[in-house]
């Protein structure tokens, strides 16, 4: 009788922990973006792609405008590879937008319109003149 008793607090027990381990939320994956310079460490996959999406059209080109092939797979980018001018210029102009924002617009106000890239490239690489 003892041992039958044992076996059944074991058994709750035992599902007990199973079904807290099942109902547990899984853990988000923090990304392991490279070299960010001049975005948040800590940004996410998503608010990154939809960030880089939104130069790509206020410059009307590509990724490969920023970033250079992989040199083991030419198909894929190396995007924390520095060696392209246009990545660090692009660094700068974000610093400087946001210091024109922060400046002259503040961030508080989402009716004031901020500046951005396409402020001046209007879906063109470089502005007008």
């Amino acid at each position: 009788m003892i041992k039958h008793k044992s076996l059944i607090v074991l058994t709750l027990l035992i599902s007990a922990v199973l079904l807290g381990a099942a109902t547990m939320p899984e853990p988000v994956e923090k990304p392991d973006f490279k070299n960010l310079k001049v975005l948040p460490k800590n940004i996410g996959h998503d608010e990154l792609r939809s960030l880089m999406k939104g130069w790509n059209n206020a410059l009307g080109v590509k990724c490969n405008f920023c970033h250079v092939p992989m040199k083991d797979d030419p198909k894929k980018l190396n995007y924390a590879d520095d060696s392209k001018p246009e990545k660090d210029m692009a660094r700068s102009m974000y610093r400087m937008t946001a210091k024109i924002n922060k400046k002259y617009f503040g961030h508080e106000e989402a009716s004031v319109p901020e500046v951005s890239c396409n402020t001046c490239h209007g879906g063109k690489e470089h502005p007008a003149k």
